[in-house]
């Protein structure tokens, strides 16, 4: 791996600081309107869909730019760049790969300019993990699909402006895999309904999954992404995005200096709780995982870069990503001791509740987007090349 970049590369990370230092102030002195006037100067900056294709308002960024970009916001602590997550993350980039050109013209600057949110149709209460399994179907109706069924686990559906939904077209496929296709369905459809589903979090978190119920919903034909019974390769592919995991090695770095402050202010047996050998030797811990996944990730950017698979890298990264989060948030609440059962608002709190949050929340990055199981089957195939489960 070569870590060094290139005259180009170093010459786009000025100009990106210099963008940075004008336009995105320390946390601390952000004041109430500067969220929309961030918004508008990513833009026009084409900052937003920076990994997306110049010929749709895009970036035309490189991969090693996306790392760039990723590292210098995390590093100042700049909040998301666009307003639509999930249509930034998915739907836009089935939309460049598969859409037709009207698709295109119509869904991609709406979602650029953040007057869109999208949710994402995937998990089924009788599916789980098993996501090739689901049933919600989609009946042709002359230039329609009639749509029954439900989505559950669905993330912001309650303000969503459309779901990106994986449906079942076909009942009797050769295989699960096939017979799935994907429809863009407005959310204020007629027979469309939002149950909200409370979680433990105790935070703005607690609110942000849904069941979604389909009875008789129709969609047009040309509401459809790619051709009929392609639904299980869009959502297998994707622009080629940087992976390098940066996201969670500076969040994880920023938790660790948290973990340190609170061992700092915490006893244990009577003393600092850094005087610990047991606490240094788990901070110590921490930090070389931290490392490691950073190294791991380097490596995937690195095969990434010169054209290799790739695709399974991610498992690896999601694992150890998610293991560090429920190490961290138990380590945190052990160093609070007694004081562990207090939530914010309490003030008996220790950090504002912040490491409750943490040791509730973590659940919603460990089961979302694939299960620690499914991750360790997916490396023990697609990397080790054992034999399936």
């Amino acid at each position: 791996m070569d870590f060094d970049l290139t005259k180009e590369e170093e010459a786009f990370r000025d100009d990106l600081r210099g963008f940075l230092d004008e336009h995105l102030p320390p946390p601390e002195e952000r004041a109430p309107d500067f969220l929309p006037k961030w918004w508008k100067a990513v833009r026009e900056k084409r900052l937003i869909g920076f990994a997306w294709p110049k010929q749709v308002t895009g970036g035309g960024g490189s991969l090693m730019e996306q790392f760039i970009l990723k590292e210098e916001l995390l590093a100042r602590k700049a909040p998301m760049l666009g307003r639509d997550v999930t249509g930034l993350s998915w739907v836009g980039p089935a939309l460049i790969q598969f859409g037709t050109d009207e698709q295109k013209q119509k869904y991609i600057p709406e979602i650029l300019d953040g007057k869109t949110m999208w949710c994402t149709g995937y998990s089924e209460p009788d599916v789980g993990s098993d996501l090739a399994s689901l049933q919600c179907r989609a009946e042709r109706d002359g230039d329609e699909y009639v749509v029954n069924g439900s989505k559950i686990w669905i993330s912001l559906a309650h303000f969503a402006t459309g779901i990106y939904n994986l449906v079942r077209t076909d009942p009797n496929p050769p295989t699960k895999y096939d017979g799935i296709s994907c429809l863009l369905i407005p959310m204020d459809t007629p027979g469309i309904e939002v149950v909200p589903i409370k979680n433990m979090s105790m935070t703005g978190m607690a609110e942000i999954f849904n069941q979604v119920f389909f009875k008789d919903v129709r969609v047009p034909v040309e509401r459809r992404l790619g051709d009929e019974g392609e639904g299980w390769a869009i959502i297998c592919s994707a622009l080629q995005n940087e992976r390098s995991s940066i996201t969670e090695v500076m969040r994880h770095s920023q938790r660790l200096e948290s973990l340190y402050e609170l061992a700092r202010h915490s006893r244990v047996n009577g003393r600092p709780a850094l005087e610990d050998a047991g606490v240094r030797r788990k901070l110590a811990s921490i930090e070389t995982q931290i490392e490691a996944l950073r190294l791991g990730g380097m490596r995937a950017l690195s095969r990434q870069l010169r054209g290799l698979d790739h695709q399974s890298q991610a498992s690896l990264g999601k694992l150890h990503n998610c293991n560090l989060l429920v190490e961290c948030a138990d380590f945190a609440l052990e160093l609070e001791g007694s004081a562990n059962q207090y939530m914010a608002g309490s003030e008996a709190a220790v950090d504002d509740g912040r490491w409750q949050v943490d040791g509730l929340a973590w659940p919603v990055t460990v089961v979302g987007g694939g299960t620690p199981n499914i991750q360790k089957n997916i490396i023990a195939e697609r990397i080790l090349g054992l034999p399936k489960d």
